[in-house]
């Protein structure tokens, strides 16, 4: 297949960006036959990032397989908010990982952390401990999945959790609702569910003083401060307009 041809057929699937994935196809594909299979694959809608088997985060390549959630860039906001709060030695959570890509780029900013994850889907668990190594990667349903050693030791937790309604699921990008796992998107009847289980186990696995950090939609940050302090939590959240993300900060007081 042509360079052109590659182009133009990525372009009527509905491909925006053509020629740069055309680019990054066939730099992946070591044969003319696997540039067609990965090139099927995309046109299928099949997200890039699976088809390649990685995606690019904050400067970082992390491992991405099939039907795991693909990291978004505007989750970059929670590592701009957490690292400031982090200094080496320091012990940061990343719970519901998916392929580690936020603790991966904490761990880059900031040298020396000791850092977990979790998550409840395997295949996400197994691209984390490619992603993170040296890092505790942990299968299981949030601080369930932990340690009780560091129940109360916790300085950081970031968690980006699923907050799309149930119902507003199948409104989602064919490529997130069909080809990632349903349990990284779904956050229940009003979206919160999960970050809401989250905020009840903080309390007591965070140390008196440390932070929780939470990707939220806009239109639930209201809400979400409501439940963090409702948990015992001093909360506020943080819009970024360009990336079109806001995230949940909340700390368990100090006394």
């Amino acid at each position: 297949m042509t360079a052109d041809a590659l182009v133009e057929w990525l372009r009527a699937a509905g491909c925006v960006f053509a020629e740069r994935e055309a680019a990054l196809l066939r730099e992946a594909a070591p044969s003319p036959a696997h540039l067609d299979a990965l090139a099927a694959r995309r046109v299928a809608g099949e997200p890039l990032e699976q088809v390649l088997g990685w995606a690019e985060f904050r400067g970082l390549r992390l491992r991405v397989e099939p039907g795991v959630f693909v990291p978004r860039q505007r989750s970059g906001l929670l590592v701009d908010l957490a690292a400031p709060l982090l200094v080496p030695g320091a012990t940061l959570v990343d719970l519901c990982c998916g392929t580690g890509a936020l603790a991966a780029a904490l761990a880059a900013r900031v040298p020396g952390l000791v850092v977990h994850a979790a998550d409840v889907d395997p295949v996400a668990v197994r691209c984390a401990r490619v992603n993170l190594p040296g890092a505790h990667v942990h299968l299981g349903d949030l601080f369930d999945a932990l340690p009780t050693a560091l129940r109360g030791h916790l300085d950081v937790v970031v968690a980006n959790v699923p907050y799309v309604p149930s119902a507003e699921v199948a409104l989602l990008p064919p490529e997130a609702r069909e080809h990632e796992a349903r349990a990284a998107l779904d956050g229940g009847a009003g979206g919160l569910e999960v970050l809401r289980r989250v905020l009840a186990g903080a309390v007591t696995w965070l140390r008196p003083g440390g932070w929780l950090l939470s990707e939220v939609a806009e239109r639930q940050a209201g809400t979400a401060r409501r439940a963090a302090g409702a948990a015992g939590l001093d909360a506020r959240t943080v819009t970024d307009e360009e990336f079109e993300t806001t995230a949940l900060v909340a700390s368990r007081p100090a006394r």
